[in-house]
This record gives structure tokens, C-alpha cells and sequence, in this order.
């Protein structure tokens, strides 16, 4: 079981993606909100520079069993992370991310021009990473859910029906008629989702810790 519930937004930084959803998961674990430097209300920090920073401070929070549960662009970062440190991670929940997979292949809707014309001043890392991690999704191990809107654009059902196809271990569900805001619209359901697939819910939650 986690001790930890680290919560990763999408190439935006919106924190407030999963606050819905957290505030209504009953369970023991702490819950930790990350926020991307220079996005969002999160102020710059000099020393992040790129994906690999992010991906390191998530690391640096997997001292004990924690789940990485994360959002779009998020989801990379929580890959990378659980490959890093496979033996902290004990269940993963990615809601319509690209999971290092060609996105465009599969139908998806190129989100980048959008947010750089819309988003002059935010930092280029989502933007410009390409990396594919196709073959290196069956080394995690640990249990995955994938959650999709079946109105999409940006991350098609293709895309979860590809990363369920390549994960070891993964349950993929599907809402109908949900778009790219999944887990703030539908956060009533998707909170029983996570629970579930946590294994415990707990008569009170945790304190909510922000980073």
C-alpha cells in the first residue's frame, strides 16, 4: 500500500486538475500536490531546467511506497519517475497522457502550437520533448489505470488502448463523452476509480501538502 499519493499536473501546471478528486479519495496516505516551476501559481525555481529536474523532484518525494497519479503531459514525468525507482511506486494512474508513444500515429491532436501562441512566457520543456518510451513501458510493472474521455482530441481512446496493450499490468477505463478534462469534470468517479485501485479507502483523509 502507498504512504504517499503524488499528484502530477499536465504541461500547463494546473494544479487544481486533481484537487477534486483528491479532496474526495478517502485515503490514510499523505497527499502531495506538485506544481511545475514556472507555471502556473508555482514560482520559478533556477535549478529546474527541464524534464529531468521535474522528474527528479518527484523522485526525491519516493523515500517510502508512494502512487503517482497524474494528468496529460504529467504523465511523462510519472513514467520516467517510476522507471527511476520502480521499488517506491507501488500503483500508477495516468489520465490521458501520451506515455511516450506517438500520439499523432494514433490519432491525437498536435495541443503545441496551441499552447505556445496561448502561453508565450511559460517554459518550452513539454513543448519540446519528443523522447519515445514505447519500449521501455513493460519494465513497469506495478499496477496502472488509465483514464480516458472518449471525446478527447488531444489523447484519443487509441492512445489508453495502446498503453494497456504495452503496460504488463493496467486497467483501462473510458468515460463517455469526456474531454481533456477528465479528472476535474468527472472528479466524483474518477476519486472512486483511484480508490479502488488503491486497495484501502479510509474513514478520513490525510492532509493535502502542496510542492
Amino acid at each position: 500500500m502507498p504512504s504517499k499519493l503524488l499528484f502530477l499536473p499536465g504541461a500547463l501546471g494546473r494544479t487544481e486538475i486533481w484537487s477534486p478528486a483528491a479532496d474526495l479519495l478517502r485515503h490514510p496516505a499523505q497527499k502531495i500536490h506538485f506544481g511545475w516551476p514556472g507555471f502556473g501559481v508555482t514560482p520559478p525555481d533556477p535549478h529546474v531546467t527541464g524534464i529531468d529536474d521535474l522528474v527528479a523532484k518527484v523522485v526525491a518525494q519516493l523515500d517510502r511506497p508512494a502512487a503517482l497519479i497524474a494528468h496529460s503531459m504529467g504523465g511523462i514525468v510519472a513514467i520516467l519517475a517510476a522507471l527511476a525507482r520502480p521499488e517506491h511506486v507501488t500503483h500508477l494512474v495516468l489520465a490521458q497522457t501520451s506515455g511516450g508513444l506517438d500520439v499523432a500515429g494514433l490519432g491525437g491532436q498536435d495541443w503545441r502550437p496551441f499552447v505556445r501562441k496561448e502561453y508565450p512566457t511559460l517554459p518550452d520543456w513539454f513543448l519540446s520533448y519528443r523522447d519515445d518510451l514505447t519500449e521501455r513501458l513493460a519494465d513497469l510493472r506495478m499496477p496502472v489505470l488509465l483514464l480516458w474521455g472518449d471525446a478527447d482530441p488531444i489523447s484519443p481512446v487509441a492512445v489508453g488502448e495502446r498503453l494497456a496493450a504495452l503496460l504488463p499490468n493496467a486497467q483501462l477505463r473510458v468515460f463517455e463523452g469526456a474531454d481533456h478534462d477528465l479528472a476535474f469534470a468527472r472528479a466524483a468517479a474518477v476519486a472512486g476509480l483511484i480508490g479502488r485501485h488503491l486497495g484501502v479507502v479510509a474513514p478520513r483523509a490525510a492532509p493535502v501538502v502542496g510542492i
